[in-house]
């Protein structure tokens, strides 16, 4: 029986108000979960029991009849699940005809709020109106449709991989309350992508039914690779004389280190792409790697290059800023 001082408060948890909309309450969870999830804490005790408690709020308030539920019986919404659920006599065979579920005992929410609660004379009385009508249709006791048409609701995880393990694949190991899964994560996950487990969500707290469990890819940041819709981005310095002649530099891919040609001319800033060599697609071929140039001055020069660089600019008759000279207000 579920009790004032085990009462989680969800919309607490999560930082959401009681109004919440579904995209609100998810967009929570995520911030949240990205902060205290076990791979981004490795070891903080404390983070692990946060993130498992944002699971929990999550999983409630994500389904909306799990929401409903809560919403409506408040502290005691688990002993109405729990109420609803056939007890072990029931699963075993045990009940006689002059006996029916939990919820069948009550004629109104309210008798079923007293007995919980210990009220006077609320268990004998209670009881007493389910034997005398205990062949009432389902429309005289709404608990009745609710226990059994109720189906198996779904849970939603977060699971965080490094870019290396989304864009190879990796097996991972979960833990879902006292359950250890082995999940295949295929090669070429992307931020946002769902995993789909059939029949390895939480069980229906009325029919004990699995749901489905559905895992949301989040990606940790690389330091050189980063996503511009479905094709990579990088960016790689190249040095002034290279820019102005054009060179072959080696650019790192997702695949290891690559040549490419940089043209002459090239301006600071433009992109340059290669082919097939960007994220791996679910059909198993590849986008492209966008490369943007970026020309680096240096810092410190020797004598030489001092000396090479004040011919080239006594030589150069490039003005790279004539466009502006009749530009005005």
């Amino acid at each position: 029986m579920s009790t004032a001082t085990d009462f989680k408060d969800y919309y607490a948890i999560l930082s959401v108000s009681k109004t919440a909309t579904a995209a609100e309450i998810k967009q929570a969870y995520r911030k949240l979960a990205r902060k205290y999830h076990p791979d981004v804490n490795p070891g903080d005790a404390t983070a692990e029991e946060k993130f498992k408690v944002l699971n929990e709020a999550n999983e409630v308030l994500s389904d909306p009849e799990t929401r409903a539920k809560y919403d409506q019986f408040g502290q005691y919404w688990r002993s109405a699940g729990a109420a609803a659920a056939p007890g072990r006599d029931a699963q075993a065979g045990g009940l006689g005809n002059d006996q029916d579920s939990t919820f069948d005992q009550y004629s109104s929410f309210e008798d079923f709020i007293n007995d919980l609660l210990g009220g006077p004379g609320a268990r004998g009385q209670a009881r007493g109106q389910s034997r005398r009508t205990h062949h009432r249709t389902s429309a005289s006791n709404p608990f009745a449709d609710f226990r059994s048409q109720a189906p198996a609701p779904d849970t939603e995880a977060a699971i965080a991989l490094s870019l290396s393990e989304a864009f190879h694949g990796v097996q991972k190991r979960l833990q879902l309350d006292d359950e250890t899964l082995n999940v295949r994560i295929p090669a070429g996950a992307k931020r946002g992508s769902r995993i789909r487990l059939k029949g390895k969500g939480r069980p229906s707290p009325f029919s004990q039914q699995r749901g489905d469990l559905y895992l949301t890819i989040e990606l940790f940041p690389h330091p050189f690779f980063r996503f511009a819709g479905d094709h990579l981005v990088c960016e790689v310095p190249i040095r002034p004389d290279e820019a102005v002649l054009g060179a072959q530099v080696q650019v790192p891919t997702p695949d290891g280190p690559v040549t490419m040609t940089v043209p002459k001319g090239v301006r600071s800033g433009q992109s340059l792409r290669l082919r097939g060599k960007g994220w791996k697609s679910p059909q198993g071929d590849r986008t492209d790697l966008m490369v943007k140039l970026q020309i680096v001055s240096p810092q410190e020069l020797s004598q030489t290059e001092q000396d090479c660089y004040e011919k080239i600019r006594a030589a150069s008759s490039f003005n790279p800023r004539s466009a502006l000279e009749e530009m005005t207000l």
